[in-house]
């Protein structure tokens, strides 16, 4: 097995991208050795930054043996197409979330890469933090006993802290608004926690930026498992602020952005503090993307997993849009 480093070229240069080449300037597995977007200022400004080439098209760096994956940050829409052209090229994919806008892009997407034998990994870093990993832990062992709800919020203050001219914050460009630019991040973690979602009731407004997008909104999701789960996602917090309480029949963790991870067992009257470090989660996951591409294993997260929590914020949307509780299983059937 080959242990020199994937050599990867960035595509797409908004500030998600640098987010990403700043991690994998932190691994010792990955390298970006190209770069390209349609501005020549954009591209020009990332190259010199990271120390990469600057490509003149994207035919150029899918046309270079020496390229080995694409780091896809374009927006959601145009997702299917520089993924089918890379997969044609050989070229192993990591795509930043949500894997499409569509159900029906997001198996194709899966489709693709699969009859083409590359990897395709989608950025869903939030389940990797060390506090969602000890809860999952004690979830596996029994401890925590049969699951019967969660409450979850994941908010962010967007208001002067972006454009808010990008396609992330349009209606045409992130259809469902904070639902799918954020709150996707959380379902992804309910769904690794809790189990699958088999419906959801759903509520969003625009409260908060200008535009046409909701920027508040609230999920009522039904596991599979019969355990419900709320999550509250919006642009409202006057700073970022994340909240994930998983509740059983034997015991209960509270994790808290500002009171940390809390672990209470029945009979109990004060919840055990829970020590964990922060992890670099951005750079594990391209970590693993590295190590899929030289040992041929399979990332955590692919297009078909990805597409399956992309259905359940279609589901929010369905519901928010039509005032009915939406079965996943319709939003997965009908594309």
């Amino acid at each position: 097995m080959r242990s020199d480093p994937v050599r990867a070229a960035s595509l797409g240069m908004g500030w998600w991208s640098d987010v990403l080449a700043d991690a994998i300037q932190r691994s010792d597995n990955i390298e970006i050795a190209a770069c390209f977007t349609r501005s020549p200022e954009k591209r020009a400004a990332f190259a010199e930054k990271y120390g990469c080439k600057s490509a003149g098209s994207y035919e150029e760096i899918l046309g270079d043996p020496s390229i080995e994956a694409i780091i896809n940050t374009t927006p959601n829409h145009v997702h299917l197409d520089t993924t089918r052209a890379a997969a044609a090229a050989g070229k192993h994919i990591f795509l930043d979330k949500p894997v499409a806008n569509s159900i029906a892009d997001g198996k194709e997407i899966a489709r693709i890469c699969d009859e083409a034998g590359v990897i395709a990994a989608i950025g869903y870093q939030r389940r990797r933090e060390n506090q969602f990993r000890w809860i999952k832990k004690q979830i596996d062992e029994g401890k925590l006993g049969k699951l019967v709800q969660a409450e979850a919020d994941i908010s962010r203050d967007r208001e002067g802290q972006f454009d808010l001219s990008s396609w992330r914050y349009t209606a045409a460009g992130m259809p469902g608004g904070v639902m799918l630019q954020i709150g996707i991040h959380y379902v992804d973690v309910l769904e690794f926690l809790m189990g699958p979602v088999a419906a959801v009731s759903a509520r969003s407004t625009q409260l908060v930026l200008p535009g046409d997008n909701p920027d508040v909104a609230n999920l009522l999701m039904e596991h599979k498992n019969g355990a419900q789960s709320i999550l509250s996602a919006s642009y409202a917090s006057a700073s970022e602020y994340y909240l994930m309480n998983i509740y059983g029949k034997e015991s209960s963790a509270y994790f808290d952005l500002f009171e940390g991870l809390r672990y209470l067992r029945r009979g109990e009257d004060k919840p055990e503090k829970i020590p964990f470090e922060k992890n670099d989660t951005i750079r594990e996951e391209l970590d693993e993307f590295a190590s899929c591409i030289r040992g041929g294993g399979v990332p955590e997260v692919g297009p078909l997993r990805a597409t399956e929590s992309l259905a359940v914020i279609q589901a929010g949307i369905k519901s928010a849009a039509e005032g009915r509780r939406i079965e996943v299983a319709e939003i997965l059937e009908a594309e």
